[in-house]
């Protein structure tokens, strides 16, 4: 397709009007209630009983010296403590991992083992960048509908603190031709044939295989496609970690299991990556990808995070015989995909109009949204393409547009911008947010979107079960 024109804000009014929202500068684009709706199930009730989380944190800090299967060990055993559920009743697990630690290629198996799980029970990992949590709760949900499993424990994973660094592909080639000579003159040939240029490293990236263009550029792009200012991007940026630090002092983050670091007698309670900072000071900071011009920051950025998460999934059936109350129903859900280049990021707006379509439902009848915030830029980007008839019209072969979640509704504890983002432990935490939110804002549908490396995205919705009480 096309380099998106900075005209295809045409028609959108996102940013037309601010509002004072529990101190904090933010946009919106009006109030709606409609009375409430109830979904009728795909398939059978399936329920998401509980889910938990370990403190999210900065790469590099107290999970350093963790490997990811212990970080994992931590959530998949937390859900079972907070549940209740005994570990022989757990039928399978699915578990999500981006950046995969070599040793422990199926982490889902590894880290189930570590925690205590049954050698009986089966285990796979999945991977769809920062919406693989998302892909283990559907498939989960895939698997019960079918008839195969009854109780599923389903997460993430991501350790950024120690990434896999690979040999050059030459000098890999040599240790493999190494390894396999025979005699002492073929291997010192082929050791005489290293040249200085074998050992150059090649260092993991957050960019895409198919265009080599990172993330942060993408995003910066998309930014000035639509005409998204810098002032607009921090202030969202100040917003979401102003919300996250009055949800966390609160103590409405009640998904988190502290985590007592091995090795050491300290005890993380908290995310350590939410900074209330000033407009003045979001300012001073230079653009970190397109420079000089660029908009986005290290501050409106989302930033690499140590975390994993866990949640079990069962049926209504399954848990009222058991005595379990769950959070919320999981109802319906789809995945996109679109262009990875110019429209890399756009997956909320392609996700939300298709996944309320297929429920039967509008912007008006949703009560919670939770999207991830890969950057401030992403987001408003896709609030601006959600409210244009131009983008519904050209790109979305819609006759018009969605609208944009108001902002009195959209993310009201933070988000990935403030509280982490984990790639693969993500979509667990939008999961649980968005039902504790119901639960807290006596609201009754949810809706859950992403983005995704490789241009895709996902768009859930979520129900909250009449049975839930806060925790």
């Amino acid at each position: 397709m096309a380099y998106l024109p900075r005209n295809i804000v045409k028609g959108s009014s996102i940013i037309s009007k601010s509002l004072q929202f529990n101190g904090v500068r933010s946009f919106s684009v009006g109030n709606q209630l409609n009375e409430k709706k109830t979904l009728k199930p795909v398939g059978q009730n399936i329920v998401l009983v509980d889910g938990v989380r370990t403190p999210f944190l900065l790469s590099g800090t107290d999970y350093s010296k963790l490997m990811p299967h212990e970080l994992a060990k931590v959530a998949l055993r937390g859900i079972l403590q907070k549940t209740g559920v005994p570990k022989e009743m757990i039928d399978y697990i699915i578990y999500g991992a981006v950046i995969q630690e070599v040793k422990t290629s199926n982490i889902a198996r590894e880290a189930a083992l570590c925690a205590g799980y049954s050698d009986k029970t089966p285990a796979h990992t999945v991977t769809m960048a920062c919406i693989s949590s998302n892909v283990a709760m559907t498939t989960a949900v895939g698997l019960i509908n079918s008839g195969v499993y009854d109780m599923i424990v389903a997460g993430g994973v991501e350790f950024m603190s120690d990434v896999p660094i690979r040999h050059s592909r030459k000098m890999r080639s040599l240790l493999m031709r190494l390894g396999k000579a025979k005699t002492l003159q073929q291997r010192l040939s082929l050791i005489a044939s290293i040249r200085p240029d074998f050992f150059a490293p090649e260092l993991p990236a957050v960019a895409e295989f198919s265009s080599g263009e990172t993330m942060g550029h993408s995003a910066d792009r998309l930014a000035a496609a639509f005409g998204v200012t810098r002032k607009e991007q921090d202030e969202f940026a100040l917003r979401s970690h102003t919300l996250a630090q009055q949800a966390q002092d609160k103590g409405y983050f009640t998904d988190l299991m502290p985590i007592l670091v091995p090795g050491s007698d300290k005890e993380i309670t908290k995310d350590n990556g939410i900074r209330v900072s000033t407009p003045e000071q979001l300012a001073k900071l230079k653009p970190a990808f397109i420079k000089p011009h660029g908009t986005i920051t290290a501050a409106n950025a989302s930033y690499l995070t140590d975390g994993a998460s866990a949640c079990l999934i069962t049926t209504e059936a399954k848990a009222k015989s058991l005595g379990l109350k769950p959070k919320a129903y999981l109802r319906n859900f789809l995945y996109v995909s679109q262009d990875p280049i110019d429209q890399l990021l756009l997956g909320p707006a392609y996700g939300t109009p298709q996944v309320l379509d297929k429920a039967g439902l509008s912007m008006q009848d949703i009560d919670v949204f939770e999207f991830h915030e890969a950057f401030a830029g992403q987001i408003l980007a896709n609030f601006k393409a959600m409210d244009s008839e131009w983008f519904a019209q050209r790109y979305m072969n819609r006759k018009s547009k969605v609208g944009a979640p108001p902002l009195n509704k959209f993310n009201l504890w933070g988000g990935s911008l403030s509280i982490g983002h984990p790639f693969a432990a993500t979509g667990v935490r939008l999961a649980m947010h968005t039902a504790n939110r119901l639960i807290r804002e006596d609201g009754q549908l949810g809706l859950i979107a992403a983005c995704a490396a490789g241009g895709q995205g996902v768009a859930m919705i979520v129900e909250r079960h009449p049975d839930a009480t806060p925790n």
